[in-house]
Parts: structure tokens; C-alpha cells; sequence
């Protein structure tokens, strides 16, 4: 048996090589393409990206047709390299950068020269282009933007730089790729699939015809479409609202986590950075050190949160049973701890409990709270990580697993963050206690705050905030109809809410009422401070608030951030009052509040900072801009057909 096994093994395995060298000689030819080359050229065609709409259907992002000079360095003889400048309007000196450029990246394969010419460059060159040998067309499809706002949402589309190509044999050099927002997260689905066609050439390198009568060739396929969670009209009402102001607005519908608008200011016109001025708009925007106009403040921004803070310390101390509704404290006009330190108080003073304490927005009382939850257990290092975790149940300090490619942790201190900050111990309850009111080492993005929100609204569950609604063919991530439940007791939120709402009725927000709507809301104001002339100074305030609405059965949370903005009232406020009438009625009823914001200007706070950049100049353009388009402009529906027809809002 032993002297038949081994024989019998040799030749099965030589057998089963031979057969693979025949069926790759003889049977598949597919390298043949590669070991020729030389004599074979590839020709793509780029496949249109899928288009963008919003939650109702309005068509936000399509496509134009677009060209790009290529140039195969090898390929070129005799070029009338001043004629060719002069009809391309650039310089020698770019041209011989962009050959050589071409050349290093491979002498024989193709390289985007000139991109994104418009169809009157294009056919200018397209009369001479036979005089140029070595250079040829590539059409293909930009971004067409059928609104002026959502820049930060959408991102945009830019050639792929070396290290992708190298990394992703997908793409080629003068490929287009999504970069931040939705183009960037759906890049796979959207950028569609291309096509190839294998051309045969002669010894003198003239094209002869499809390789093997197309047999490799391949169409191209069409982008996915998808739909974003986004509400066009709340999103450029937000944008409208926040010019000439900085800071951030994110909308969340509280039984989904679709993110209803995020706005982020300064913005600007995704429309600025498609065709040949791309680059020199980009780079004013980059550069931009000031008011940042590429920096999405909605999800990057951390800041200290302020009093709408005081709802989750609110909530803890009833979950670790240290209060209870009808716990008494008493404010005079601040809270005294820890040898003669004081936290200032705005509330009418007295004895307070925890109804009133919301909506007035006691320091006194929610300092209490908080130092009793602490100063229940042992060790402040135990009783610190315990309120951590509570915190951190509502999604708060880490990554909230949206689908958009940028975010920040915020922060929720830990005993590990006191043991940093403390190496030699010491630190109690009174020496945290700024935590209580949203200052201390906390630290919270817009889009943060806004799922708190939402959380509180659901009276303890949220899902993961996300902006895709729906893409045809697909199914979107389950993660997103995952429900997360807090460590919080769904009996504690109902007195929480009912402070939340006499906000409006009676509090902090008295004048923001609106009509016939009940909301549930919460100011604050958060202490802001800058290295100016390398001294610490402590500027204006920055404005917050937090809301949603209906009480009953909620549909919209919000959070608002203006930098600068003084009290939470007095800008943030207002903004959140207009947006959810926005969203549930489609129109304003409170014009003094909608008047008195539009007309609002922050610039000279800013001003403090550094003045006016180039950039913040070229934004304050683009505003004016959306100040005198108060309704989108002829934006596209998709109906149930899939079939596109104009329409105005």
C-alpha cells in the first residue's frame, strides 16, 4: 500500500498542475491582458454618482457632465507646447510641472493633466486635440448641487490622492472619491461600479479596434441613490439663523435617531468647491484659521454643557435614591462649599425643590444633588465612576457610532481622570462639584446634547443617531434600529419632563413660548475662555439650549450652540423655539423672535479674536447670499415612479 500511496499522490498532484498551466494558457486569456500591455489600452467610463435626497424626497445633489484633459507622457511628440498653453490658459511653467508630475507617476499609463473643464473649455480643445498627440478626454460626472445650504452634510468629491491608489487597486489616478459628509461614509454605494473597454494597437501605436471583440469589456453602473434623514427646508431655516453667528444646531427625531437637520456655522455654498476654482475656493476655506468654516462644529466642537447638564445630575441622584421630588434645599442666591468657595445662583432663592429647581435652574440645588450622590458611597473614586457610567449610558463621552466620518468623544470624568489630574489624592465631592452644572471636566458636542435630549424625551432609550433614511436595494445598518436603554429608571423621568416643560410656561424660557405647541426645554450658559496674546481671558459666554417637542409623544429633540451668545435665552433659545415650529408647522407664527435673530450679528465678538479673515469675508458673501433666498430654489422631487420632476417649496 505504502509503495502505491506515494506514487499515486505524485502524480495526482502533477496532473492537477498541469491541467491549472492549460487552463490558464489555453482556457482563460484574462492575463494575456496584462502580459500585452503594451499593445492594449484601457479606456473607463465613469458611471454617474447616485443621486442625494432629503427625507421627503427633495433632490439635493445630482450630477453634470464634466471633462478631463489626460496625458500619457510616453505617448508625446511634437507638442506645440505655447499653442497648447494658450488655448488651456495656463502657464509654461504648470505645464512642464504637470508633465512631469504625469511622468513620475508612469510614463505609460494616463494622468489627469487639466480636470474638470466645462462643456465650453472642452469643446474649444476638442477641435485641436488630433494636433496633441499623447492627450485625450475623459468625461466624467461632478456634483451638481441643486441647493446653496448642507454643505457640512454632504462633503464633497476630490481626486484620489497616491497613497489610495497604491492601497485600492479600485481606483486610478485622477479618479474622483468622496471626501467628509454622506459622500464620504457611502462612497462605496454612491460611486457606482466602472466601466472598461479593452482597445487593441498596432505596432505604431493606433488603435484598432475592441480586444477580442469586447469580450472583457464591462459597462458601468450607476450610483445608488439614497435618502437622507435630512429635512431640507429645517436645514437651510437653521443655516438662515445661524449667519453671522458661530456654533452648531443638530435636530433629532427622538423614536428614530434620524438626524433632522445639522448645521454647523460658518458654512458655505457646497456649489463653491465643483469645477476648475475648486482648489483656489478650498484653499481660502482651509486656511481659514479663524472662524473655520470646514470644521463641522455640530459634531466636533466640544463644550462645556452648561445648565441643560443639570437634567442628567437631576436624574442620577433619583436613580441612586440620594433625592426624591419633594427633597428641600435652600439657594441664597448661590451655593457655599469647601472653605468659603461659592457658585453663584440666578434663581429667585428660597426653598427649592426639584421641580422648580429645573425650571429655574437652581446651582444650589443641583450642586446638592450631586454632592449627595457622590458623598453616598465610601470612596469618591467608586461613587465617581458609579455617576460616570450613569452619564455614559446616554451616549456621552465616546463615539456614538453615527454614520458620518468625523466626531469627537466629548468627555465624562472618570476616578482615572481624578487620579490624573490628583496624582497625590485629596480630591472629595467639593472639589468635582463643578461637574453638577455642566462645567467642571465635562465636555459635550451638539450632536451629544441633542441625543440626550432625545433620550430624555423617550424616557430612557435612544437609537444611535444616524442620516441615512433609506437606499434602494439596501437595507440600512441594524445599528440603527438598535434600541439602547439607560442605566436610569423610566419612572424618573417624569418629573424631570414636567420641570422641563413650566421652562417654557414659567421659567428660563417664559418669553419663547409658541402658541398651541408644548415644549420641553432647558437653558444654560457655559463659561468661555481664550488664550489671547498668550493670556488666558475670559470672553463672552456661550448660549445654549436644548429642547423637544411635542411633550407628548415627541418628534423633534434640539440642541443649539452660540459661541459667544451670552445667555442661553437670549439667542440659543429663540433659535430653538423657531426651528421646532419650523419642523411641525412649516411656518412661523413667532416673527419677533424670527426678526430679532436674523438681525443678530456676533462678528464683533468674533472680531476680538483676530478680525475678519479672506475666508469669513467670502462666507459673509455666500450669507447675504442666503439671506435673500428665503425659500429652497427649484428643488427636484423623486415621486414613486422614480421619475424627477421640478418643484417649488
Amino acid at each position: 500500500m505504502r509503495k502505491v500511496l506515494l506514487p499515486s499522490l505524485i502524480i495526482l498532484a502533477t496532473s492537477l498542475l498541469v491541467l491549472r498551466i492549460f487552463y490558464l494558457q489555453i482556457v482563460d486569456d484574462t492575463l494575456k491582458l496584462k502580459s500585452e500591455n503594451n499593445a492594449i489600452k484601457k479606456k473607463y467610463e465613469y458611471p454617474e454618482r447616485g443621486y442625494i435626497y432629503d427625507r421627503k424626497g427633495v433632490l439635493l445633489v445630482a450630477n453634470q457632465a464634466s471633462y478631463d484633459i489626460m496625458v500619457i507622457p510616453r505617448e508625446l511628440k511634437n507638442t506645440d507646447t505655447l499653442e497648447l498653453c494658450q488655448l488651456l490658459k495656463i502657464t509654461k511653467e504648470d505645464f512642464i510641472k504637470r508633465i512631469e508630475k504625469a511622468r513620475i507617476y508612469s510614463p505609460r499609463l494616463p494622468s489627469v493633466f487639466l480636470s474638470q473643464l466645462n462643456k465650453s473649455e472642452f469643446a474649444a480643445f476638442q477641435e485641436k486635440i488630433r494636433k496633441y498627440e499623447g492627450f485625450y478626454f475623459q468625461k466624467r460626472s461632478l456634483r451638481d448641487y441643486e441647493v446653496n445650504f448642507g454643505a457640512n452634510v454632504f462633503g464633497g468629491i476630490t481626486q484620489v490622492n497616491e497613497k489610495l491608489v497604491a492601497k485600492n487597486p479600485y481606483y486610478n489616478s485622477g479618479d474622483l472619491i468622496g471626501r467628509q459628509g454622506v459622500e464620504e461614509s457611502y462612497e462605496d454605494l454612491l460611486r457606482g461600479v466602472k466601466g472598461v473597454k479593452y482597445i487593441q494597437k498596432d505596432k505604431y501605436n493606433r488603435e484598432i479596434g475592441s480586444y477580442k471583440e469586447g469580450k472583457y469589456d464591462t459597462i458601468a453602473v450607476q450610483g445608488e441613490d439614497i435618502n437622507l434623514t435630512i429635512d431640507a427646508e429645517l436645514q437651510k431655516y437653521g443655516e438662515e439663523l445661524m449667519i453671522n453667528k458661530r456654533g452648531g444646531i443638530v435636530a433629532i427625531e427622538p423614536r428614530t435617531g434620524e438626524i433632522l437637520a445639522l448645521v454647523t456655522a460658518p458654512s458655505y455654498d457646497p456649489g463653491i468647491l465643483v469645477g476648475r476654482q475648486r482648489s483656489k475656493n478650498y484653499t481660502q476655506l482651509y486656511h481659514d484659521s479663524i472662524a473655520k468654516p470646514l470644521y463641522d462644529r455640530g459634531l466636533l466642537a466640544e463644550y462645556p454643557p452648561g445648565s441643560p447638564f443639570k437634567i442628567l445630575t437631576g436624574l442620577v441622584a433619583l436613580q441612586e435614591g440620594v433625592i426624591d421630588e419633594n427633597t428641600s434645599v435652600s439657594c441664597n442666591n448661590g451655593f457655599s462649599y469647601a472653605r468659603g468657595r461659592f457658585m453663584r445662583c440666578h434663581c429667585r432663592g428660597g426653598s427649592l425643590q426639584l421641580h422648580r429647581g429645573i425650571y429655574e435652574s437652581c446651582n444650589s440645588y443641583f450642586a446638592t444633588a450631586y454632592m449627595k450622590t457622590i458623598n453616598k458611597y465610601t470612596k469618591p473614586a467608586t461613587a465617581v465612576d458609579v455617576w460616570s457610567n450613569h452619564i455614559k449610558s446616554f451616549g456621552l463621552g465616546q463615539f456614538m457610532g453615527y454614520d458620518l466620518p468625523t466626531g469627537k468623544r466629548g468627555n465624562v470624568p472618570d476616578s482615572k481622570t481624578y487620579k490624573r489630574i490628583y496624582p497625590n489624592g485629596g480630591w472629595r465631592s467639593t472639589t468635582i462639584v463643578s461637574n453638577s452644572i455642566g462645567q467642571g471636566e465635562v465636555l459635550m458636542t451638539p450632536i451629544q446634547l441633542a441625543n440626550m435630549m432625545a433620550t430624555v424625551a423617550n424616557e430612557g432609550y435612544y437609537y444611535t443617531p444616524h442620516i441615512i433614511k433609506k437606499i434602494e436595494g439596501h437595507k440600512i445598518d441594524k445599528k440603527f434600529t438598535t434600541k439602547h436603554t439607560t442605566t436610569i429608571d423610566k419612572k424618573h423621568f417624569k418629573p424631570i419632563i414636567s420641570g422641563l416643560f413650566d421652562v417654557y410656561n414659567m421659567g428660563t424660557a417664559s418669553a419663547l413660548k409658541v402658541e398651541g405647541i408644548d415644549i420641553c426645554g432647558k437653558t444654560g450658559t457655559a463659561e468661555n475662555f481664550a488664550k489671547i496674546g498668550g493670556k488666558r481671558i475670559q470672553l463672552k459666554d456661550h448660549s445654549i439650549f436644548v429642547a423637544f417637542a411635542p411633550k407628548d409623544n415627541p418628534k423633534i429633540a434640539i440642541a443649539i450652540m452660540v459661541e459667544n451668545g451670552g445667555f442661553g435665552s437670549t439667542i440659543a433659545g429663540p433659535i430653538a423655539s423657531l426651528m421646532i415650529e419650523k419642523y411641525l408647522r412649516q411656518k412661523i407664527t413667532r416673527i419677533d423672535l424670527e426678526k430679532r435673530i436674523l438681525a443678530t450679528s456676533l462678528q464683533s465678538q468674533y472680531a476680538k479674536l483676530g478680525g475678519l479673515s479672506d475666508a469669513i469675508k467670502l462666507q459673509l458673501r455666500i450669507s447675504d447670499s442666503l439671506l435673500n433666498k428665503r425659500t429652497i430654489p427649484a428643488v427636484r422631487i423623486k415621486t414613486d415612479t422614480s421619475k424627477v420632476k421640478k418643484q417649488v417649496i
